[in-house]
């Protein structure tokens, strides 16, 4: 089997599950095994979280051989009143968009022209 990930102590921003379903959203056919190494997760973690998101109505799978299918349900709305109104779609365009402006490389001046930096007149 897999090695243990490195654990990790404190709090962190973004949930267990929020990882899971981002790591889906890149890839529809993606492994347990890979989740669990891309989210530093043991794979029986990466499992309950993907039963968690299924019996919620966030997540659904098919079988294609040996191999899972996921769906992502886009419209289903987040759990915490705190986001009423945000979908999952919502979630995964924000993470979606922070992973992109991490990956992009700086401007000659060091401005993402994409930046939402102060407007000077």
């Amino acid at each position: 089997m897999g090695e243990a990930p490195e654990p990790h102590t404190g709090w962190t921003f973004i949930t267990n599950h929020a990882r899971v379903l981002a790591a889906i959203a890149d890839d529809q056919n993606v492994r347990v095994r890979d989740i669990a190494a891309h989210c530093r997760l043991t794979e029986r973690a990466v499992q309950k979280i993907i039963s968690d998101l299924e019996q919620s109505g966030f997540l659904s799978h098919t079988r294609e051989g040996r191999g899972n299918i996921y769906r992502i349900e886009p419209g289903t709305a987040l759990r915490h009143p705190a986001e009423a109104g945000l979908t999952v779609a919502s979630l995964l365009a924000l993470l979606a968009r922070e992973e992109a402006h991490a990956t992009a490389p700086p401007s000659p001046k060091g401005h993402r022209p994409d930046d939402d930096g102060p407007s000077h007149p």
